[in-house]
């Protein structure tokens, strides 16, 4: 008698489980091998797993959580694809709430707030050589603790959906090179911060925002790893 279908997935579900998918997913979107739009089809990832869909339907949740990827009823799940315009408003819109941040920050920071931003930022240098999510997180983490520092949960909350959805465009579409030039930025904003001078942490910050856009590359992507997204077309 052929098993059933509930059978079937239970056996399955002996492989990775639905965080271990993510995070192998994320992994993929952050290193570019998942090209931005990509279709991922549950089936192949299925096969690709050896679990069972309701296992890669978990996974495909926890990923459209965190933004990674569009679940689009009766289509499927897609690698989020940030628009150029939207990439822009979101960079239009930190450089209006960064900028009098910069000067509440220089205004409130203590001396112990400023040794927890020095360890961040050595936690920035290591991650450059490794994980591109981790990267990405620890640098769009940094404004965050700026915004902690200030006290303010509106903006703190605000700021944290504006870098959350900025860390995604960066990993997108940032290159190393310019990830290692936001954690100098990022030096350089402590070190004006730290003269006192408001007015130049502001200049530094959107400086650094700006330069951080101009980076962006949207026309990229025609040059991906290819097996992941191999697997999902079978």
């Amino acid at each position: 008698m052929p098993e059933s279908i509930a059978a079937t997935e239970e056996k399955q579900s002996s492989g990775a489980s639905s965080n271990d998918i993510a995070d192998d997913i994320a992994s993929a979107i952050a290193a570019r091998k998942l090209p931005p739009g990509t279709k991922l089809r549950e089936e192949a990832l299925s096969r690709l797993y050896h679990v069972s869909r309701t296992k890669i339907r978990a996974a495909l949740l926890i990923l459209s959580k965190d933004k990674l990827i569009q679940i689009v009823p009766d289509k499927g799940a897609f690698v989020s694809q940030p628009s150029e315009k939207e990439s822009r408003d979101i960079f239009a819109a930190r450089r209006i709430i960064e900028g009098a941040l910069a000067r509440e920050f220089v205004a409130k920071a203590t001396a112990a707030d400023y040794d927890i931003l020095e360890q961040h930022l050595e936690a920035e240098r290591r991650s450059l050589e490794g994980d591109h999510k981790v990267r990405s997180r620890l640098l769009g983490d940094f404004h965050v603790v700026l915004a902690d520092v200030v006290g303010n949960e509106v903006v703190r909350e605000m700021l944290h959906e504006l870098v959350a959805r900025s860390s995604l465009i960066t990993m997108l579409y940032q290159s190393d090179r310019d990830a290692a030039c936001s954690a100098n930025e990022h030096a350089d904003f402590l070190a004006a911060a730290r003269s006192g001078d408001a007015d130049l942490a502001a200049q530094v910050m959107l400086s650094h925002l700006t330069h951080v856009e101009a980076a962006l590359r949207f026309d990229s992507g025609t040059n991906h790893e290819k097996d992941l997204v191999s697997a999902l077309l079978k």
